[in-house]
């Protein structure tokens, strides 16, 4: 008589698409220096970027985006308060209104289907932010996305860091 105990399945083994096509992805981090860059320029500040990829990460579920930035944005000098409500930011008053326009803009470049709130980003982002910024915080979101979804259909492993 057969063990009645079914086998259990293993997920077939995902490719790290960053390895295997490493020139496109190359390509990618090209892209986020260029924006990085234009960031900076821009005057749009190191901890407005990491905020952006961290709440498209959140958006989009990217575990290990959102590990890498979140220990970039601490060494960004971003506060553990901040990050912690970063997913209710628009409940809190711990984010400027430059911060709030840009986060308004990455939710809206991550979840492009709702035309009302793409025109409520762009119009509050235009009260606080230059054109620059406000190109500069989709291109950010953009990037990030791109990322994303990278780290996601790779699977990625977040590995335990020894800090605790």
């Amino acid at each position: 008589m057969s063990d009645p105990t079914p086998t259990p399945i293993s997920p077939p083994r995902r490719i790290f698409i960053d390895k295997q096509s490493p020139k496109a992805f190359q390509a990618l981090i090209q892209v986020s220096e260029t924006v990085r860059s234009a960031a900076a320029e821009a005057g749009l500040d190191r901890t407005t970027v990491e905020l952006i990829n961290l709440r498209v990460s959140q958006l989009n579920g990217c575990a290990y985006c959102l590990d890498v930035h979140t220990r970039a944005a601490l060494r960004a000098g971003d506060s553990p308060q901040r990050l912690g409500v970063l997913s209710a930011w628009r409940d809190t008053g711990l984010f400027t209104a430059s911060e709030r326009a840009a986060l308004a803009l990455a939710e809206a470049t991550t979840d492009p289907v709702n035309a009302a709130t793409q025109t409520a980003a762009y119009e509050d982002a235009r009260r606080v932010l230059s054109e620059d910024q406000i190109s500069v915080a989709i291109w950010v979101a953009v990037t990030i996305n791109a990322f994303n979804r990278v780290s996601i259909m790779s699977k990625h492993p977040v590995t335990q860091l020894h800090d605790r």
